[in-house]
């Protein structure tokens, strides 16, 4: 089956189904994000990645100057739309590794379900050199899991990504050890107050907004055209065999350092 590679250019060919579909983030996140650092509007934010700005709001809404780093144009331009009530948000569009800005500028730089593209040595220490004393890296993702009530429909929908996509369905739900894993990566590249938290919920869809999920994921839009509708069709005519309805169980690590 072919698979491009370099799939971080994907999301910007789904720039609108990808604002629509993809999750935002739990308010207890936030929460969690403001008790380690208080933001306002005197504050210097930067996101790395927006996407189609399912973390923003809430940063904005602390009156904060914030800048996003965008690699891909359409979601660049849908951000800045979508956002232009806001005087003081941004959008760049260039990668952050070739991001240009002053050292010891920032007092937030974070990240949601975006970080992992950027090579690790590149991204931790452009971020360290970017904060101030102080400042911080929140980095947090979400990570699906398996319709863990009915392990029936998760069987079918095996059978068919063994054939379309192998070894591509998780094995493991993740764990508080992942999320500590990811976190002391950190202490690498000299973060100190390193701490993590995990959330959970559930989301459910019927099969044609599952699929339109889906169209979302890299791997699922790199599929060769013809060979993605079949696929995506046999797993909708599968989600409508069970019931019409399928649940994710989401997990959300939130990983949190200080530059000293």
């Amino acid at each position: 089956m072919p698979i491009i590679k370099g799939l971080e250019w994907t999301f910007n060919s789904e720039a609108e189904r990808y604002e629509k579909m993809r999750p935002g983030y739990v308010l207890e996140l936030y929460e969690d994000i403001f008790r380690y650092i208080p933001i306002d509007k005197s504050s210097n934010v930067v996101e790395i990645g927006i996407g189609g700005g399912q973390a923003t709001l809430p940063i904005l809404e602390t009156g904060c100057k914030l800048t996003a780093v965008e690699y891909g144009e359409n979601l660049a331009e849908l951000c800045r739309q979508k956002f232009k009530a806001f005087p003081k948000f941004s959008a760049v569009t260039v990668k952050f590794e070739d991001f240009v800005s002053d050292n010891n500028l920032c007092d937030l730089i974070y990240s949601a379900s975006a970080f992992h593209w950027i090579p690790e040595d590149i991204g931790y220490k452009k971020v360290f050199e970017m904060l101030k004393s102080g400042g911080v890296f929140a980095r947090f993702a979400n990570h699906p899991y398996k319709d863990k009530g009915r392990e029936e429909i998760h069987d079918a929908l095996q059978k068919i990504y063994s054939i379309y996509m192998a070894g591509s369905f998780a094995p493991n739900e993740y764990s508080e050890e992942d999320a500590k894993n990811r976190a002391d990566i950190a202490q690498k590249y000299g973060f100190v107050d390193i701490t993590y938290k995990l959330y959970h919920r559930t989301r459910s869809f019927n099969a044609k907004e599952y699929i339109s999920l889906l169209s979302t994921y890299s791997d699922h839009i790199a599929i060769e055209e013809n060979t993605r509708k079949k696929f995506l069709s046999e797993i909708e005519k599968t989600i409508d065999d069970f019931g019409g309805q399928i649940t994710i169980y989401d997990t959300i690590d939130l990983q949190l350092a200080r530059k000293p």
